[in-house]
């Protein structure tokens, strides 16, 4: 069955129809788990803030690991953000802030998207010129991979009026449209952000920053939890793909690939999402010693067992069998062997 959304052609066939009703189903429910974990919750949204941050730039050609990431953002001074790298991390990482402890009271409007692309490139110096207003020249969705070779994906609106015009159109369809399912409505919004590619730089980074918050703006606040992020980065080449196919269509393009990728993104992170909450349940269960060694593990990632037996004045055989109870709990992973053995939460 073929319908039409915005400027937008969608085949809707029961696949969809029911992959839309497993997100929705797992949100009607989520109100219940949130009272349930409580502030197990807190340890859950840190995680997925780190792998956000880290994946929505790397997909871009950063080279940041999470776990520089996450030194980087425990220990912010402005004055350190001597690279390009940190710049954005740390730009990205306060518009998600931003977009988190703000997201009932900022409204779709263009003020408000410039404002969040002021604030990702505000760190950046060589964006200082353009950060906060559309594009001054004609850009192009490029993707980069690990190699660093890059390619065109498609050509974007052109600079100027056009710009101007599609952006405004976007902006109040959204804010008019009330029939089409919320799911519908917020990829095909972020699908013709990304086409439209308003800004000279940063609107990769912005698009998923956007998906937050539209996600969160109609109630599916679980996204907090889990990184959207991290699934995009995952599939990079998947993403990619269903953005060139719909694209090279324009105007008037059928969207249903890009619209099945979005959910189907959304609907994997959810499933990852209870697995994690099935850990948590677990982690609840151990023994005091157990919960001591995890701890010490989440702390210092890429511990060996003999420091945790140095630092919590436990017998290292006994060190080891505990791990071994961890690794099979699916709590911890390992890495490498013999003396050069560690280990770290499992994400």
């Amino acid at each position: 069955m073929e319908n039409q959304v915005y400027n937008f052609n969608l085949q809707i066939d029961w696949k969809l129809i029911n992959l839309i009703s497993k997100i929705d189903r797992f949100d009607s429910e989520w109100t219940a788990i949130e009272r349930r974990e409580g502030q197990g919750l807190k340890q859950l949204k840190t995680i997925a803030t780190i792998r956000s941050v880290g994946a929505s730039n790397r997909i871009e050609g950063n080279r940041m690991s999470d776990e520089e990431v996450d030194v980087l953002l425990k220990n912010i001074d402005i004055t350190h953000l001597t690279d390009r790298d940190k710049q954005e991390v740390a730009g990205y990482f306060d518009t998600l802030d931003l977009i988190s402890d703000n997201f009932e009271n900022i409204e779709i409007s263009e003020n408000n998207i410039k404002n969040l692309h002021n604030v990702l490139m505000k760190y950046s110096d060589k964006d200082h010129w353009h950060k906060g207003n559309y594009k001054q020249h004609n850009n192009a969705v490029e993707a980069t991979f690990p190699n660093g070779e890059w390619q065109i994906i498609f050509q974007t609106t052109e600079a100027g009026f056009a710009t101007d015009n599609a952006v405004r159109s976007l902006v109040e369809w959204y804010n008019g449209e009330n029939k089409v399912h919320t799911l519908v409505k917020c990829a095909s919004f972020v699908y013709e952000f990304l086409s439209i590619h308003p800004f000279q730089d940063g609107n990769g980074r912005l698009s998923r920053l956007l998906s937050t918050l539209l996600l969160l703006k109609n109630g599916y606040k679980w996204i907090q939890y889990i990184s959207f992020e991290h699934e995009i980065e995952n599939r990079k080449n998947e993403y990619y793909q269903a953005l060139r196919t719909c694209q090279a269509q324009r105007p008037n393009e059928d969207i249903t690939i890009w619209l099945n990728f979005f959910l189907n993104c959304l609907h994997n992170i959810q499933k990852q999402l209870l697995k994690k909450l099935k850990q948590g349940g677990m982690e609840t269960q151990l023994s005091p010693r157990e919960k001591a060694i995890l701890t010490l593990i989440i702390n210092y990632t890429g511990i060996k067992s003999g420091e945790i037996a140095e630092r919590l004045a436990i017998p290292n055989s006994t060190v080891k069998r505990i791990l071994a109870d961890l690794q099979t709990k699916n709590l911890i992973e390992k890495y490498g062997n013999g003396r050069n053995t560690s280990y770290s939460k499992k994400i």
